[in-house]
């Protein structure tokens, strides 16, 4: 608990330190679709005597365009029809922290309301995983986890990598560095700053450990209520790569940077609580391995609605490149004890008893993923699903186990013909992330690539 209070504010402490000189901004912030942070730096005496209470507004643009920053045509929820107008910020204060790798500065989380009611948006990210939080709630359930996130470290800096062409960069290795503490001494320099920066402020950081690709790290986050664990994972990555900035490299959360190279997870732990908290709700020491009803339903919903909800785990065109055979990615779905070749892994005993997903890459936007893994395991709770067997072997080789999609078009069609999804998640955000998909896609499909250049210019 020391280290999650470590770096936390609270208004009155803030409006102190504001007052003595140390702290005088705020950055204000939401997540966007895709996990981002957007938002205002806002001076620290007009954030307690204003914004604090009253909030802030920003274009509703912004949850409404592509990572290009490109305003989308299409979107029920904004539209140059509709003149793009604003939402409100609302800040959450229980997410205000110091940020120590930034001068001065502290950091708040705002949820996003707008209308004459001033009501919770529904597309926002932050508002779709409350509501799936506040389902898990009304069944008695408390829900906690963790994000394992995987990322590479290059030698250049994000503006010489930009005039690279982001071609030709230099990771900070040149061979796999799987749990190598050498090389990872070779990029302590950052890795601790990273680790001691998060900590600092409130995310606190279990360990690191060198990954399966060259200059590749994975850092693994403190188990929390949900909420709270997405809130912290969108703070890290914003961290990681400001802090990587200042140490004058780049880093990438890409979910498969190279082709020759292993692709980055993001790894989802999680488990369900009594209405205390304090209680797992997923041990039964009468069941096979201590495998509860409970865990055997949330197991079954994820396993049965996977395909569906994917374009929650993957959004993007390259998420897809990740999944490979021998690749610690995974390609079919199924469950195991202790297998890295599956989806679905079940960790633990007694009180650590969770579940592992394995199949979100670390370009997921947690707020989506996590309402996806927690709709679909309520689903299969609700409707006292059994899992099969656990699967023993090589999943890769297993040709009688389904496919996770192997592209976006194919995670579109799943999703978009989903009953399920429309019902649980709604029919407003499926619709939203579908044409945030189709557009994703839709540009790719524009684009010639280098590839096609390589290949096709002189032969044929």
């Amino acid at each position: 608990m020391e280290s999650e209070n470590r770096g936390r504010l609270t208004l009155a402490a803030l409006t102190d330190l504001v007052a003595a000189g140390e702290i005088d901004t705020v950055v204000t912030a939401f997540p966007d679709m895709f996990g981002r942070l957007m938002g205002k730096r806002i001076t620290g005496h007009y954030f307690v005597n204003t914004a604090a209470s009253h909030g802030i507004h920003a274009c509703d643009y912004l949850l409404a365009c592509d990572v290009e920053m490109d305003p989308v045509p299409g979107y029920k929820f904004a539209s140059w029809a509709q003149g793009y107008g604003d939402v409100h910020l609302v800040p959450d204060l229980q997410t205000l922290r110091r940020l120590p790798w930034l001068e001065k500065t502290a950091f708040v989380l705002c949820d996003l309301r707008r209308g004459e009611h001033d009501e919770p948006v529904a597309v926002a990210p932050r508002q779709i995983l409350r509501r799936q939080l506040e389902r898990a709630k009304a069944a008695g359930f408390v829900v906690k986890g963790a994000s394992e996130l995987e990322f590479y470290i290059f030698k250049d800096s994000f503006e010489e990598a930009a005039q690279k062409g982001f071609h030709e960069l230099t990771p900070y290795g040149w061979y796999i560095e799987d749990y190598q503490l050498l090389q990872g001494t070779k990029e302590e320099f950052l890795v601790r700053a990273i680790r001691n920066g998060m900590d600092e402020a409130g995310v606190p950081i279990e360990f690191s450990k060198g990954e399966w690709g060259p200059g590749q790290q994975e850092i693994n986050l403190g188990y929390c209520d949900l909420l709270e664990m997405a809130d912290r994972h969108v703070l890290y990555k914003q961290g990681v790569k400001e802090i990587a900035q200042q140490h004058g490299v780049s880093v990438t959360f890409m979910a498969k940077w190279h082709e020759k190279f292993a692709g980055s997870s993001c790894h989802i732990h999680a488990s369900l609580w009594d209405a205390s908290g304090a209680n797992s709700s997923f041990y039964d020491p009468t069941a096979p391995g201590g495998r509860g009803k409970t865990f055997r339903g949330l197991l079954a919903g994820q396993l049965a609605h996977a395909k569906e909800l994917m374009v929650f785990f993957a959004p993007f065109v390259n998420s897809y490149k990740r999944y490979q055979s021998a690749s610690f990615a995974p390609t079919r779905l199924a469950w195991s004890l202790d297998n890295r070749t599956v989806g679905l892994r079940a960790l633990g005993e007694k009180s650590s008893l969770r579940l592992e997903n394995r199949i979100p890459g670390a370009d997921a936007n947690p707020y989506l993923a996590f309402a996806a893994m927690i709709a679909a395991g309520l689903d299969g709770i609700e409707r006292a699903l059994e899992p099969p067997p656990p699967f023993c072997g090589d999943a890769y080789a297993a040709q009688s186990l389904d496919t996770v999609p192997s592209t976006l078009t194919a995670a579109i069609a799943a999703l978009e013909g989903s009953s399920f999804a429309r019902q649980e998640l709604g029919e407003d955000v499926v619709e939203h992330y579908l044409h945030a998909a189709k557009t994703e896609q839709r540009k790719f499909n524009e684009v010639v690539t280098c590839w096609e250049r390589s290949r096709h210019f002189e032969r044929t």
